[in-house]
């Protein structure tokens, strides 16, 4: 008599194929751009990262809290190297998402070398814009105030974000109204996933967010490219649905436009989630996202 068929998850399989069939799983559980939480709870940690300081309050808001990662020291002189800073904004289409459910992202960026802060911001329905940019404004401002106390260098900032992050992260790089004297100290950009171009305003989530304001040209990231503006890099998996890769081609040529160092690199294959979750273990394999930060962040940062 026969052994009957192992199930397939089971059987022996490359382990990027069985990283890509729980991806799989789980993302059907998830809405796009949902929080991230049990994604978070079932990846490996990366040890080369530890969480420093948990619900730093920047506000009085519940919601103005944020968490900073630092990488373990490796001896007394890394200990004492001011680190760069990288703010790591995350999506939920400006109207869910938790800092708890990233901290996978900033575990890894940190074992990179940064001083990762992932902060929460106040969300549609309870605020419309510009309320999140507000806030994650003011989250920067509070980490490049006490950045020394963690090890961290206030005038070397690098602004992430996936998807509504990475638009958020987009405002405060380019347009001038939101982060004042704090601009100074940003030096790149980097964009996962990024709607930086959506006008006219034509689905349920972007008329929540946005709908409300009147001059909707103000509200796009694309129409604030202009020389002096951080470097950029714009990265997105060539299977995005949700946010199409040309949000990142066409701000990326407004910027070159201006004399501005922007590129943009596309990962075939990869999704919308897919974009932040290959900062994961072990999902690393599908697309170089953490490396691709980690290098461009290092380059920008590299010197005082």
């Amino acid at each position: 008599m026969t052994n009957p068929p192992a199930p397939a998850l089971m059987r022996r399989r490359p382990p990027w194929k069985l990283a890509s069939l729980f991806l799989m799983a789980l993302s059907a559980l998830l809405a796009a751009c949902s929080p991230l939480r049990t994604f978070n709870s079932l990846v490996l940690k990366d040890r080369g990262g530890l969480l420093a300081e948990r619900g730093a309050a920047y506000g009085a808001h519940p919601r103005q809290r944020l968490d900073l990662y630092r990488p373990r020291s490796k001896g007394a002189e890394a200990a004492r190297a001011a680190l760069p800073i990288i703010l790591f904004l995350y999506g939920g289409s400006w109207q869910s998402g938790v800092r708890e459910g990233y901290g996978f992202a900033g575990r890894a960026l940190a074992a990179r070398g940064f001083l990762v802060a992932v902060p929460d911001y106040r969300l549609v329905p309870e605020v419309r814009f510009p309320a999140f940019l507000e806030d994650n404004a003011r989250a920067l401002h509070w980490v490049r105030a006490n950045a020394a106390r963690f090890g961290g260098d206030p005038d070397r900032v690098v602004l992430v974000g996936h998807s509504a992050g990475a638009y958020n992260a987009a405002m405060l790089a380019l347009d001038p109204r939101w982060l004042g004297e704090d601009r100074r100290a940003v030096r790149g950009l980097v964009g996962l996933a990024g709607p930086y171009d959506f006008l006219p305003l034509s689905g349920p989530i972007t008329t929540a967010a946005f709908g409300q304001e009147r001059d909707l040209a103000s509200t796009q990231p694309i129409n604030f490219a202009s020389a002096g503006d951080p470097q950029a890099l714009l990265l997105h998996g060539g299977r995005d649905t949700l946010v199409h890769p040309r949000d990142s081609r066409r701000l990326a040529e407004r910027l070159q436009a201006a004399g501005v160092d922007a590129r943009v690199k596309l990962y075939p294959g990869i999704g919308h989630i897919g974009m932040v979750t290959a900062l994961a273990r072990p999902f690393r394999g599908r697309a170089p996202v953490l490396e691709d930060i980690a290098a461009f962040a290092g380059q920008v940062t590299a010197t005082r």
